[in-house]
């Protein structure tokens, strides 16, 4: 297939444009920021606002793998982050739509399901917490969310949306060691994370999956992201909360089940193999 790769110079672009130049696939890459230093690969700069620039990436593809947004909300103002990523949501998706691609897959979070996650109903939390925004950038993730599914009704393609958690390249696994040990310090998503290699092995199962229709899965590390038994540290954020016998001494409460369910992806990799001591 020809896939546009959207936000190729950030991190999770870069680690799924890696993961993509090793495949026999037609790779684009676009970014309003430089090309990677690394990448010798086909890549246009381009503002995805403007939809001309979406559809001119866009044209001749089979599919995109949409990465670009705004990424927090501390970044810029409410506004701005809220307007930017509508627009360049409904710019790729528009044009997916009109150029007759075969599959959308975007970047959502997890911050839909209700991040900071002082608010639990249930652990581990699934994709029955959705939708439970409690910032413009998560908002804009829950509205991306509603129109994907309509896209997909309009254009009869699959589009599936991935609820990142947090990403760790193993470079930040140097920072680690800094918090392992202290809950609190990770309370806001609870403990979550999600190695950037496999944030590319996300994206190509959900390329690959036998789905139709709008799908929206978590997509989390099968641990976290402490050195603390998980009911031990959730014991210092959440007291007398329960946490089902399935979750192991060090499991993950974000829960990517249905992500290995629906789209066969489960995944590689841990910080505990990064970090020594």
């Amino acid at each position: 297939m020809r896939i546009v790769i959207t936000g190729a110079s950030g991190k999770a672009g870069q680690a799924t444009l890696r993961h993509f130049s090793d495949t026999d696939h037609d790779i684009v890459a676009t970014d309003i920021a430089a090309r990677p230093s690394w990448y010798t690969g086909r890549f246009y700069r381009a503002d995805l606002t403007q939809f001309g620039e979406a559809m001119d990436v866009l044209a001749g593809a089979d599919a995109v793998i949409h990465l670009a947004n705004i990424p927090a909300d501390w970044i810029h103002t409410d506004s701005h982050t809220l307007n930017a990523n509508m627009l360049m949501n409904n710019n790729v998706f528009l044009a997916a739509w009109k150029l007759k691609l075969k599959r959308v897959v975007y970047a959502s979070s997890e911050t839909t399901l209700g991040l900071p996650f002082d608010e639990v109903n249930y652990l581990p939390v699934d994709e029955g917490h959705y939708p439970l925004p409690n910032s413009t950038y998560s908002l804009s993730k829950v509205m991306t969310e509603t129109m994907a599914e309509q896209f997909s009704r309009w254009a009869g393609i699959p589009f599936i949306g991935l609820r990142l958690s947090n990403i760790f390249t193993v470079d930040d696994y140097a920072q680690q060691p800094a918090f392992a040990r202290d809950p609190e310090a990770r309370r806001w998503n609870l403990f979550g994370y999600i190695d950037a290699r496999d944030v590319a092995r996300s994206c190509e199962a959900a390329l690959t999956a036998s789905l139709s229709g709008s799908h929206a899965f978590v997509i989390a590390a099968d641990d976290t992201i402490l050195d603390v038994p998980t009911r031990e540290a959730l014991e210092v954020i959440h007291p007398g909360m329960e946490v089902p016998d399935s979750v192991a001494e060090y499991g993950t409460l974000l829960s990517n089940q249905a992500a290995k369910d629906q789209m066969g992806f489960h995944p590689q990799h841990t910080w505990r193999d990064e970090v020594s001591g």
